[in-house]
């Protein structure tokens, strides 16, 4: 019998009710400013897994958290996906995860061996909310009045292939960009924008030299980056016995393509930098002739020395270590120059959405805790043009959260004026909360008890009430 997975259990184990709106206990005092949804996102399968379970391979659950005049409410939804309404009606789980070989039965399934779950991030667009997945699959819009699932957004029948995990929202256009890419399908990358009127007015094509799993990308104000990683499938391990096992071409060049707003793929400029991974990039912005990027870098995803000491999280064969990094690309020259910001390992960055795709001072990223799982014990507020910890919040004893969003406050002015929001779980205690921390000073100003206990998750999401 295979060992259950620890994505599977202590602060990572799944729930199985969906609670209605329901009001929740506050510590502390809400500012009356605060007024929208906050949602995560989160893996968590409905039926036991069969074999060895990833982290990515669970079902999307959303949890969310609205704010109104000083009071806030809990909902949670699984977000019902076609893989999700077929296992269901089968009452147990049909498709493998990643960590299981392909079958000829699953090379049958709908959809095909992986299951399409919208586990992964959330988007805000055109008044829509979105959730995505992490291999460029079907955006599911979601009801933001009680997260129920409206169904598969393809964009007037225009999007005929996937969408990225990661898009991102040009807050002065209104756009949308993104991209699809896959590993058995040539040319490997697509693309897109969509417009703030909420149609698919550009998918181009882009040809990568190998089937590299891209899961984020950056926007500037003219410019897309399209983040061409040396991380992937072992192709000749799929072919020889359907094992799905990531390789990670060491010594290889990691590569950025910059492409204009609308460009095609003959005026993509790939420029080339060390060797590395990233999951999750921080902002881009022009500076005269130069584009800068920042992120957090693994710089060997999986090294060739194992780290078993239990504290350096992992996930199955990669290491976890990201740091602040920056890199600069000159569009006249082609030249790259990079940076490690700081030592530290954080994750899941965030800035002040408003601010996307121009110079941002501020981020703030979760602090990794020294565990085998991912998980965060705190956050850091990074000024970007140094990497100095301008402050850190420290999540309470016992307690492990998750990513922070950014939610405006509109009677202050600064790029920190606002609030970040993130959920929080204490496995001792078997509860959950949401924090709700000054984004100027990290300091808390309240605490949210959530009616039920939730697991750790993904990615998450401000939708203003506006």
């Amino acid at each position: 019998m295979t060992a259950p997975s620890n994505y599977l259990q202590h602060e990572h184990q799944p729930i199985a009710t969906e609670l209605p709106e329901t009001a929740a206990r506050i510590d502390g005092e809400l500012p009356r400013g605060l007024g929208g949804l906050y949602v995560r996102n989160s893996p968590n399968p409905q039926f036991d897994p069969p074999g060895r379970y990833h982290w990515f391979d669970g079902d999307g659950m959303v949890h969310g958290l609205r704010f109104d005049d000083g009071r806030a409410s809990y909902l949670n939804r699984w977000v019902r996906t076609a893989g999700f309404e077929y296992e269901r009606s089968h009452g147990a789980a049909r498709w493998r995860g990643i960590l299981e070989p392909m079958s000829k039965e699953s090379l049958a399934l709908p959809g095909g061996p992986l299951k399409d779950t919208a586990n992964t991030d959330l988007v805000f667009h055109q008044k829509r909310l979105y959730a995505l997945w992490w291999l460029s699959g079907t955006p599911y819009e979601l009801s933001t009045k009680d997260l129920s699932t409206l169904g598969p957004q393809t964009f007037s029948g225009q999007l005929k292939g996937g969408f990225s995990a990661h898009p991102k929202v040009d807050p002065r256009t209104g756009e949308l960009c993104f991209f699809d890419h896959s590993i058995v399908r040539t040319p490997y990358l697509r693309y897109g924008v969509v417009s703030a009127q909420g149609e698919l007015l550009h998918v181009e094509p882009i040809e990568l030299p190998a089937p590299h799993i891209l899961h984020d990308m950056a926007i500037t104000e003219h410019y897309s980056l399209l983040l061409d990683f040396p991380l992937g499938w072992d192709g000749s391990r799929l072919k020889q016995d359907g094992k799905r096992r990531i390789g990670f071409e060491r010594g290889t060049p990691s590569r950025i393509g910059v492409i204009p707003r609308h460009g095609r793929a003959a005026d993509v400029r790939w420029f080339e930098a060390e060797s590395c991974y990233m999951y999750h990039s921080i902002n881009a912005y022009e500076e005269g002739d130069t584009i800068v990027l920042t992120g957090c870098r693994v710089r060997d995803p999986i090294p060739e020395k194992q780290e078993t000491s239990g504290r350096v999280a992992r996930l199955d064969t990669i290491e976890l270590v990201p740091t602040l990094h920056e890199w600069r690309f000159d569009v006249k020259t082609g030249a790259t120059r990079e940076r490690q910001l700081d030592d530290l390992a954080t994750e899941f960055p965030r800035i002040n959405d408003g601010l996307q795709g121009t110079r941002a001072r501020y981020s703030y990223n979760p602090r990794i805790a020294p565990r085998a799982e991912l998980m965060f014990d705190g956050l850091v507020k990074y000024d970007l043009s140094t990497g100095t910890r301008l402050a850190t919040w420290n999540a309470p004893a016992g307690w492990y959260v998750g990513e922070a969003s950014f939610a405006p406050d509109a009677s202050r002015a600064g790029e920190d004026a606002g609030w970040l929001i993130t959920f929080g779980t204490n496995v001792a205690e078997r509860t959950s909360a949401a924090f709700v921390v000054d984004a100027a000073s990290l300091q808390t100003l309240a605490t949210v008890h959530l009616p039920q206990r939730i697991p750790l998750g993904f990615h998450s999401y401000w939708c203003p009430a506006s």
